[in-house]
């Protein structure tokens, strides 16, 4: 009789205990797999890193989206003993082929008579940068649901940026030569066109090369120019309208 009360004691207590470990796991599970930030303490700060003025005359823009996804652990094991570390972000990228009208000098200006011009510009600058990144699905490796042993990290997320960025740059550069192309095109029409308006004509000459590629890694400080894009405007003006 007693030996039998002791088994049913140790049985319910066995039970209880497995109750109270599940509803600890559910609570423990929920908190660590919400996807939002209610109930957070968010810290924002705005950094002006450069402001700087800008004589570009862009002629093409290009954007394209990619989608990187990173795995780490064992696949061999089951799911259920050891997840594996997975991180997918989605990337937006954006390229623009433009020349810097701030280069541009009274030297490159030659005048031909009778409204008709001629104008040496400098070579078409590819820009590639990251316009947004969206998180699409980071998690860590865990041991049976649980603790963490792999975990995603700040430094995994920037390699994988910075692998993207490689990418993409590798994608620009299957038709970068046909960008570049129909950028030259539309760069010219617009300055046909703004000649146009003051009843001139305009010659367009490209320094070579045609291509300088950059990206947002690490972007060159302008050279100083005589006045920029907006001075160039208006001594044309002063060339074209009469006195």
């Amino acid at each position: 009789m007693f030996l039998n009360e002791t088994l049913i004691v140790a049985v319910l207590g066995l039970c209880i205990g497995l109750l109270l470990m599940a509803v600890v796991v559910l609570v423990v599970r929920r908190f660590r797999r919400s996807d939002t930030i209610k109930g957070a303490s968010v810290t924002t700060e705005i950094i002006a890193e450069r402001v700087r003025a800008s004589g570009r005359l862009v002629g093409l823009e290009v954007a394209a989206k990619e989608i990187a996804t990173a795995k780490k652990g064992w696949d061999w094991l089951p799911p259920l003993l050891m997840s594996p570390a997975r991180l997918a972000m989605i990337f937006h990228f954006e390229k623009q082929y433009s020349i810097d009208l701030g280069r541009i000098t009274a030297r490159d200006v030659t005048d031909f008579g009778d409204g008709r011009y001629q104008i040496v510009v400098p070579p078409i600058e590819g820009q590639l940068r990251l316009a947004d990144v969206t998180p699409y699905d980071i998690q860590d490796g865990k041991v049976l649901g649980l603790l963490d042993v792999i975990q995603m990290k700040a430094q995994a997320q920037g390699e994988l940026m910075q692998r993207a960025q490689e990418q993409a740059a590798q994608l620009f550069e299957t038709s970068d030569q046909r960008y570049a192309v129909e950028a030259r095109h539309s760069i010219k029409r617009h300055l046909e066109a703004l000649f146009h308006l003051i009843d001139a004509e305009v010659d367009i000459e490209w320094t070579e090369p045609s291509t300088v590629e950059n990206d947002d890694r690490a972007i060159p400080e302008p050279e100083p120019a005589d006045g920029g894009g907006a001075t160039l405007i208006r001594s044309f003006t002063r060339r074209l309208l009469p006195v």
